[in-house]
């Protein structure tokens, strides 16, 4: 990869304005970023260890788990430098880098959560079938494609990227590495990248949104149509941490990359994109976990047999 420009290295400013507030932020970081890591290893482990996670649901639930450890790994250690050191300089190669790990994950979570939304369908409205339909061949294909569409459009990316021309200047007033602010530090028409972004995003943010809600509207209708209200109650139970997380982490994502941003505070911009970089992997843990029984048992289950073990 070979860059014919005069920008080698990149600043972040991060949040340069936080003064006596550094230390309290930084501390709240830290504190976030080890309860992500755990929360989303726990959620992990439970599932490798536990038979009676071993369904769908859970599946795509760990596969969503991997997507906030690499997003958060990605994005806040350079954060938490950014925070107190009062900025941070990262190579145009390393800011490139960020931003791919940056979509990998965004991406493929958007395509994860469209297909937990039909898997909800399926348990709801065919629950006959849905074991013959959604087994584990079909459930491994799915992950497999969303990994194979998402890598496909960081290809495409990163391509478009290395064939712009970067001659300053070399800032970004931001805390990790987007595609908006690098085009910006180009000075090569970037005109028809925008197009692109555009096409691609509302394929990976809009399609999948559409999904979730054609999906959703069925599963009411059936639900609807439960005539016990103990049956409606569980019923929608199992829907309601993966309504909770789709709504936060797609009505943040469509604010910041759906809106014109003409106009927009940068200062509003930078917190809307700390809720999904930062805080939604840590929710996301907690909203499954909080709300379903069978990864409570699970959790349980290990700290008694931790415990035993711990006591010879």
């Amino acid at each position: 990869m070979v860059f014919t420009n005069n920008v080698t290295s990149i600043v972040l400013l991060g949040f340069p304005n936080l003064h006596k507030f550094t230390f309290p932020f930084f501390s709240l970081l830290v504190l976030l970023y080890c309860a992500t890591i755990s929360g989303n290893l726990l959620i992990m482990v439970l599932y490798l260890v536990s038979k009676t996670l071993q369904s769908p649901m859970y599946f795509f639930i760990t596969q969503l788990s991997l997507c906030d450890l690499l997003l958060t790994t990605d994005i806040v250690p350079v954060l938490l430098h950014t925070v107190l050191y009062g900025g941070s300089t990262i190579t145009l190669i390393g800011c490139i880098i960020q931003f791919s790990c940056f979509v990998t994950s965004e991406c493929s979570e958007c395509l994860l959560l469209s297909v937990m939304s039909y898997d909800r369908y399926l348990a709801i409205c065919n629950p006959l079938r849905y074991h013959s339909i959604m087994d584990h061949m079909l459930c491994v294909t799915l992950v497999l494609g969303i990994w194979l569409v998402t890598f496909s459009v960081v290809f495409f990316y990163v391509i478009s990227i290395t064939h712009l021309h970067f001659c300053g200047p070399h800032v970004i007033d931001h805390f990790y590495c987007d595609i908006e602010p690098i085009m910006q530090l180009s000075c090569s028409d970037t005109s028809t990248l925008h197009q692109w972004i555009f096409i691609l995003g509302s394929f990976a943010i809009i399609i999948p949104f559409v999904v979730i809600l054609m999906s959703y509207v069925f599963i009411v209708i059936a639900i609807l149509k439960i005539p016990s209200n103990t049956g409606r109650h569980k019923a929608f139970s199992t829907c309601s941490s993966h309504i909770t997380v789709v709504f936060i982490y797609f009505g943040t994502m469509m604010v910041v990359y759906m809106f014109p941003t003409r106009g927009q505070s940068l200062t509003i911009s930078k917190v809307l994109s700390l809720i999904y970089t930062v805080l939604t992997p840590l929710l996301n843990p907690i909203i499954y976990t909080l709300r379903n029984k069978d990864l409570k048992e699970a959790f349980h289950k290990l700290k008694a047999h931790f415990l035993s073990f711990s006591c010879f």
